[in-house]
């Protein structure tokens, strides 16, 4: 693996080690409680910092094809989880999310940076690079 390719797999173990980080300090600092989805959204994050810290360590991204696949379904999770709170004919389905509604939208800076659009643009960085890497290393 060159160079580049071990930066690119750095980049995308930090993206997942800020988004982790930044969901504790959203509920730990701040005491935002989560709701369902962002739980779901949790367990597809966390273990991506293990598996491509460990990617990192032994410089091959072939350690890493399982952070594809649940970076992958996370994307369908954020996506879906923003939806409810952005789409007002969704709002109902939200609802019935668990203790604290799914619509709840603890902080919202810029008008549309929510928690779960803050874990797509996560889950969307670290599912490009990784495809980028992939691609880039069978076009060798």
């Amino acid at each position: 693996m060159d160079k580049n390719k071990e930066s690119l797999l750095f980049i995308v173990w930090a993206c997942s080690l800020i988004a982790t980080m930044g969901s504790l300090f959203y509920s730990e600092v701040m005491k935002f409680v989560p709701c369902e989805l962002c739980w779901y959204q949790r367990i597809l994050m966390y273990p991506l910092v293990v598996i491509y810290g460990y990617a990192v360590y032994k410089k091959d991204i072939r350690y890493a094809f399982p952070g594809l696949i649940l970076s992958g379904i996370g994307i369908f999770v954020s996506s879906y989880h923003y939806l409810i709170q952005k789409v007002p004919a969704l709002h109902e389905s939200g609802d019935a999310c668990g203790l604290i509604p799914c619509t709840t939208t603890y902080v919202n800076y810029l008008g549309f940076a929510s928690i779960p659009f803050q874990a797509l643009i996560g889950f969307l960085v670290i599912f490009a690079i990784h495809i980028y890497i992939i691609v880039q290393q069978r076009s060798v």
